[in-house]
C-alpha cells in the first residue's frame, strides 16, 4: 500500500502537491517492489531488508540513492502478552524525493511538531530518526510500568505466570537493545559520512540531540534489562527455598507420624487389645482414648524434636 506524502509550506503534509514528495510504502505487494526495483532502482536485496525484522541496521550508498535500513519498535497490543518486538524500516533517498518501506503502518510517524519546519529531505530524514528514538522511549516507559504491575503481583503470589511474563520483558529488552545499539552505529556512521547527506549547521545540531537520545535510551534499556534479570534471579531463588522449605516440614510431618504409627500398629494387635481393655473389653473406650492422646504426644514431640535439629 503506497501512502503519499510532501514537503507542503514547511509541512509533511497528506498530499502529492509539495515540493518534495515523500511515498510510504506499508507492505508492498508484487508490482510495488517491481516499481520499486525496476523504476527507482533499488537493489532487490535491500528493499528485502526494510521489511525484515532480523536484518542489522546499516546504511549503503550507491549511485542514485542512500539506502538506511532502521530499527523500530513494533506497535504494541494487548495480544502480545508483554512481547515487544522491533521491526526494519527502510529509508531512500534519493535526489528528488525521500521513499519510506515499513510493513506496517505508523500512523504517528508525521503527526504534530515532528510535521513541522520541514523544508529539505535532510528534514524529513531527521524527522523520521527523532520519530523512532521517541516510539523506543515511549515503550520503554511502558515496558517499566509492566515491570513494576508484575513485581507487586509477584509479592502477592508466586504464580508461574508472572514469572513467564517476566522473562518474557526481559526478551523484549534484549530485543530493544540490540536495535537501540544498531541504530547507534548508523548515527555514527551518518556522523561520519556527514558531508554525503549535506546537512546544515541546524540539522547537524539536531543530530547530535537525537544521537546522545539514542545513547540514553540505549542505557535505559541496558539498565531495565539488568534489573530485571536480578529480579527474575531473585524470584526464582525465593520460590525455590519456599519449595525446600516446604519438603522439609512435610519430610518432618511423615517421620513423625511413622513413629505412632509403629506402635498403633503393634498394640493394634488382639494381645495388646486385650491388655489394655481389661476382661471383657469392659475399658475400652478408656484405654483407646487414653492410647490416642499418647500417640498424638508422641507425634507432637518427634515434630517438635525434628524442627529443633532443623535450626541446629
Amino acid at each position: 500500500m503506497l501512502d503519499r506524502y510532501s514537503v507542503l509550506d514547511g509541512r509533511i503534509a497528506h498530499s502529492d502537491a509539495g515540493s518534495i514528495p515523500v511515498d510510504i510504502y506499508v507492505m508492498p505487494d508484487g508490482d510495488e517492489r517491481a516499481f520499486l526495483t525496476d523504476v527507482r532502482g533499488i537493489d532487490p536485496h535491500t528493499l528485502a531488508s526494510s521489511i525484515d525484522p532480523d536484518e542489522t541496521p546499516r546504511i549503503e550508498f550507491e549511485d542514485d540513492y542512500t539506502a538506511i535500513i532502521l530499527k523500530y519498535p513494533k506497535n504494541y497490543s494487548a495480544d502480545d502478552n508483554f512481547l515487544f518486538l522491533v521491526k526494519s524500516m527502510g529509508i531512500f533517498l534519493f535526489a528528488d524525493r525521500v521513499v519510506l518501506v515499513i510493513d506496517e503502518e505508523l500512523p504517528q510517524l508525521f503527526t504534530g511538531r515532528f510535521a513541522t519546519k520541514v523544508y529539505t529531505k535532510q528534514d524529513v530524514l531527521l524527522r523520521v530518526l527523532t520519530q523512532t528514538i521517541r516510539h523506543f522511549e515511549s515503550h520503554l516507559r511502558v515496558i517499566n510500568m509492566c515491570s513494576n504491575d508484575i513485581e507487586t503481583h509477584l509479592n502477592e503470589s508466586y504464580n508461574n505466570s508472572n514469572l513467564l511474563d517476566m522473562f518474557t520483558l526481559k526478551k523484549s529488552l534484549v530485543y530493544y537493545v540490540n536495535a537501540l545499539s544498531g541504530n547507534r552505529r548508523v548515527f555514527e556512521r551518518i556522523q561520519v559520512g556527514q558531508t554525503k547527506f549535506q546537512f546544515t549547521e541546524e540539522n547537524l545540531e539536531l543530530f547530535e540531540d537525537l544521537q546522545i537520545e539514542n545513547r540514553q535510551f540505549l542505557d535505559q534499556a541496558q539498565v531495565y534489562s539488568q534489573i530485571l534479570s536480578g529480579l527474575v534471579d531473585a524470584r526464582s531463588s525465593i520460590i525455590n527455598n519456599n519449595l525446600n522449605v516446604l519438603m522439609k516440614n512435610m519430610n518432618a510431618i511423615v517421620i513423625a507420624v511413622a513413629i505412632p504409627t509403629f506402635f498403633t500398629g503393634v498394640f493394634g494387635m488382639s494381645e495388646f487389645t486385650e491388655f489394655l481393655s481389661g476382661p471383657n473389653h469392659k475399658y475400652w473406650y478408656l484405654s483407646f482414648s487414653l492410647f490416642f492422646i499418647l500417640m498424638t504426644g508422641l507425634a507432637l514431640f518427634v515434630f517438635w524434636l525434628i524442627k529443633k535439629f532443623e535450626k541446629h
